[in-house]
């Protein structure tokens, strides 16, 4: 494990790691010998946590530690940040129950040491608790290691924005973004509670040291905010710079927009790799609103790139070395030509849900078909916690009439037929309930059925899909498992029955702990062991419905016509129950999933103009996987 020097240019210590699991390594380490250290002096060790999905990597690792290297967790004392209010311990919503199966179930901390904010409180009852729950961190000696995560509206535990550096524990009402943010977990933003009780700004700067950790490009622009700007109430984390031993925890995306990152030319020298002279000098030709070959020497000068000029001048050279560097990544044949049908090479496409295929390559699946390519997607989950309850009912509907219409027999039961049985069901469950079985799997068949018709749409007919359904996703909830052994050897066994020349994968791998990076990190591992076996498909990352790569990190552009564009957001519209309006939208963009795939495409063309680079009507980007 590496990690960086403290990042320059920051008004808190900030450590970038390579990826999340890196970063959770070491700050459980600084648990780890702080724990042992207290252990052998026979004192207790007083731990503040977070929950989300952010601190799971942290916890998994503790686990491992206490069972593989014997940590002893008997003499800790825990203090969770925050509860929702209100909230019975026994929801699955709740972080009570959260933080016992997650963590506390798997290790030995003793029961009377666990305290965590109580969501079912009655209202004149919270103020006397909060004031106690106070107390108790002082009588506990006070918190030696707080562990914290970081909202989009900048708030660390729920200290929303105007939250003062004085507050202590307390109730508050959430922040839409908040709530929205939580939507996915609660199957729907109405379900999510308005109000928590959470430890205040004062309780967090108390403990001695803090490890805050953000991982994901979704956290880079609040990230920014907290560790360069100046503290201010309307984003509580940058407080920690008034901290004596607070420590920010990154992985290299999420600190994608600190300066030392994203222009590193302005907190002192560089090295200058090809990798960064690229990605200077596109930024400057497109802050300079000029085109690769068009850059002059003042242009390096006014923004900030003298050591570049120099080093690499004189502009014409540096901006001619970029230009022919980016329009070798336009890829009109992503998988070469074919002059005769024994030439067409096998593609596989990994598609984490059953519509990403679609909306991330879907113009690229059509290319690669019409250039006489076999492309077969495999998709590797049901997504089928991603349908409402309004389709499973439309869909069981049409199985009655069905059957009806056709004088078949309906499968009957002592709870009726299966429409009977899913609207009971359906009619009797609560807001944010977890589905039955037998509702799960009418919500997966609807999007196994979309998901053939939106490949057929691309040419790709059914025997050329595979849908793996791999084991780490049968929670029925938005949380998931962590990866199945069983499930990398699903994977590697397509790769070896396809032996595909390309493979293509969804390339979101800041996300700790979402599906497209556990379905990536599979298919990483089942590359790894085929190539053992001499199998050696080049891999491919795309970014899905909600980011694209930055121009100076794409490696292949595939040009789209306006018909192939429309007949990818036609494969798209045949995801129905994805449609005008989707379960998991992510984050606050309302747009629907082929209004944003076309506006990205679109985008990414017009940037590639804006370059000087050829003009095309829409492009879509990839990256190439290396180790």
């Amino acid at each position: 494990m590496s990690i960086s020097h403290p990042l320059p240019h920051t008004r808190v210590r900030t450590l970038k790691f390579a990826n999340s699991v890196a970063a959770s390594k070491h700050v459980a380490k600084e648990i780890d010998k702080l724990v042992r250290a207290r252990n052998a002096a026979n004192k207790p060790t007083v731990l503040g946590l977070a929950t989300g999905s952010t601190p799971v990597g942290l916890y998994r690792e503790l686990i491992r530690l206490h069972k593989d290297e014997g940590l002893d967790f008997s003499r800790v004392v825990t203090f969770n940040l925050d509860e929702y209010f209100p909230m019975q311990r026994e929801s699955q919503h709740s972080y009570f129950r959260w933080m016992h199966e997650t963590l506390f179930s798997h290790i030995n901390v003793k029961w009377e040491n666990i305290h965590i904010p109580d969501g079912t409180l009655k209202p004149d009852e919270v103020d006397a608790w909060c004031a106690d729950y106070e107390e108790r961190i002082r009588a506990a000696g006070g918190i030696d290691i707080q562990i914290l995560g970081i909202g989009r509206t900048g708030h660390i535990a729920f200290n929303e924005p105007g939250s003062p550096q004085n507050s202590r524990t307390r109730l508050v009402t959430l922040d839409s973004i908040t709530r929205r943010d939580a939507a996915d977990g609660f199957f729907g933003e109405k379900n999510v509670p308005h109000n928590a009780i959470t430890m205040g700004v004062a309780s967090i700067l108390d403990a001695r040291r803090i490890f805050l950790m953000a991982f994901g490009e979704h956290k880079a622009g609040i990230v920014y905010k907290a560790v360069e700007e100046a503290p201010t109430e309307a984003v509580s984390a940058s407080f920690l710079q008034d901290h004596r031993d607070a420590t920010v925890v990154l992985d290299e995306a999420a600190a994608g927009e600190l300066t030392a990152i994203r222009q590193p030319w302005e907190v002192g020298p560089c090295n200058w790799t090809p990798e960064l002279v690229r990605k200077a000098v596109v930024k400057l030709s497109l802050s300079a609103k000029k085109g690769l070959q068009q850059l002059n020497d003042e242009d390096f000068r006014f923004h900030h790139l003298y050591e570049l000029l120099r080093e690499k001048g004189p502009a014409e050279r540096i901006g001619e070395a970029v230009f022919h560097d980016r329009m070798a990544t336009i890829t009109p044949f992503p998988a070469g030509r074919v002059t005769k049908p024994e030439e067409a090479k096998p593609i596989l496409v990994f598609s984490p849900h059953p519509d990403d295929d679609v909306i991330s390559m879907g113009g690229t699946m059509i290319r690669l078909f019409e250039q006489g390519h076999k492309v077969h997607v495999a998709y590797m989950t049901s997504g089928n916690v991603a349908v409402f309850d309004h389709d499973a009912r439309r869909f069981v509907d049409f199985i009655d009439e069905f059957l009806a219409a056709f004088d078949a027999p309906n499968e009957h039961s002592a709870a009726g037929t299966i429409k009977d049985r899913v609207c009971t069901f359906l009619d009797a469950k609560k807001p944010g309930d977890q589905d039955s079985a037998e509702v799960l799997k009418i919500k997966a068949l609807i999007r196994t059925t979309e998901a053939r018709a939106g490949a057929l749409v691309c040419g790709i007919p059914a025997e050329q899909l595979e849908f793996m359904n791999l084991r780490f996703y049968h929670t029925g909830t938005k949380t998931k498992k962590p990866i199945q052994p069983e499930d990398i050897d699903d994977i590697v066994a397509l790769l070896k029955k396809l032996n595909p020349a390309q493979v293509y994968v969804a390339g979101e791998l800041s996300d700790p702990h979402g599906t497209h990076r556990i379905c990536a990190e599979a298919v990483f591992a089942a590359v790894r062991r085929v190539r053992a076996d001499g199998l050696n498909p080049d891999v491919w990352l795309y970014k899905g419905a909600w980011e694209e790569w930055e121009p100076h990190e794409i490696e292949m552009a595939v040009p789209l016509s306006p018909d192939v564009l429309e007949r990818k957001k036609e494969a798209i519209f045949r995801h129905q129950s994805q449609k005008d309006r989707a379960m998991f939208p992510g984050g606050t963009d309302r747009r629907e999933f082929w209004q944003r795939a076309e506006a990205r495409n679109l985008a990414t063309a017009r940037t590639y103009d804006a370059l000087g680079l050829p003009e095309y009507f829409a492009l879509e980007a990839f990256v190439k996987w290396t180790e």
